[in-house]
């Protein structure tokens, strides 16, 4: 008898497998994990329903025969060509029935198959415990700058050049402003924004700083983890200073699909009719609907981001008097490189100066 095979141990598998229906899958799985489901969705409403009103028995009966259809369907189809040395780790919801029934099959055909303790839910205590052991001690350094001044790029080519990065737009798929949406792109579930979080923790390594983009509690309809908020509002701030012309012309590159999707965009400016007014925003939507990107993203940017961004930085990031500042006029692809190599050349923690 082996010892129980632990979230831990996963990497030492050749296939992690998750045998939990499509729709589980899809709101959250282990990293690499590749969908073999035991029942489907339809068939797993099926044999709850029979559990809850007929019994167990007629449950396992039903859902049994289920069962081996599915497990011979990935016998003949996705798993037909894996050699005898495969080996797989295999996991449910909770490590029981569904993860059970697979791993044995794959057993009796010969393969060094295991079954993940505790299934799922093994892993999703992972995923929090990590977050809540390595955001409180990361050496963050946070990026933070008015609308359009580039700041993702910044991380992207900070990256590029060697550096760490935590990309929190990037693993929640969304901008993180008013117009963050990207065209047809859903944001992951909440449990598959943590689990990207904590997937990229665990790569970092402490001695270094990581740099990160300066984000308030939410990114689109995502929630960001409390200890990573915490940790971010007392890290150590670089401010990247950039003039409205030359911020306007990087918003232009950065959001040129907003031109294509007049509606949508005037759509969004609706909530900032009691900030600015019917009037003021009807104007703005009449240069969404005319595609006068230019005209309406200096107006976004100068009265209403730059008002709010002044007044919140200072209140919300607890190093901001001590913050680090890089002025940076040129926002296109080779500038931004250059600004790369200036940012990772500043020293990390020390009193405000300016590049």
């Amino acid at each position: 008898m082996k010892e129980p095979t632990r979230v831990h141990d996963r990497h030492a598998f050749d296939t992690l497998i998750d045998g939990r229906s499509p729709a589980e899958f899809a709101i959250d799985h282990i990293p690499g994990a590749i969908n073999l489901p035991v029942l489907d969705n339809e068939e797993r409403r099926i044999v709850g329903t029979l559990y809850k009103q007929v019994g167990a028995f007629e449950a396992r009966r039903v859902g049994g025969a289920m069962v081996a259809a599915n497990l011979a369907r990935h016998l003949q189809g996705p798993l037909a060509d894996k050699p005898p040395g495969w080996k797989p780790l295999v996991y449910c919801w909770r490590g029981g029935l569904r993860s059970g029934s697979m791993t044995t099959w794959l057993r009796l055909v010969g393969w060094d198959a295991q079954q993940l303790a505790g299934g799922y839910k093994a892993w999703r205590r992972h995923v929090i415990d990590t977050i809540a052991q390595r955001a409180p001690t990361l050496p963050l350094v946070v990026l933070c700058g008015a609308t359009g001044s580039a700041k993702t790029r910044l991380l992207h080519t900070l990256a590029a050049q060697g550096q760490q990065v935590l990309d929190l737009e990037a693993l929640a798929r969304h901008k993180g402003s008013l117009l963050g949406a990207l065209p047809g792109v859903e944001q992951p579930s909440q449990t598959a924004f943590e689990t990207a979080i904590a997937t990229v923790l665990e790569t970092l390594d402490p001695a270094r700083p990581v740099y990160i983009e300066g984000e308030g509690k939410r990114i689109g309809r995502l929630t960001v983890p409390l200890m990573l908020v915490e940790r971010m509002r007392n890290s150590p701030c670089i401010e990247v200073q950039a003039s409205v012309a030359a911020r306007v012309e990087y918003l232009l590159r950065d959001y040129a699909y907003l031109g294509d999707r007049p509606q949508w965009l005037a759509d969004q400016l609706d909530p900032l009719k009691p900030l600015h007014g019917n009037a003021t925003i009807a104007a703005w939507q009449a240069m969404a609907h005319a595609r006068q990107l230019p005209q309406l993203f200096e107006a976004l940017a100068t009265l209403h981001y730059d008002p709010s961004y002044a007044r919140s930085q200072r209140a919300y990031f607890k190093a901001w008097a001590g913050r680090q500042v890089v002025v940076a006029d040129d926002l296109s692809a080779q500038g931004i490189e250059v600004l790369a190599q200036r940012v990772a050349a500043l020293p990390v923690g020390t009193a405000a100066a300016t590049a």
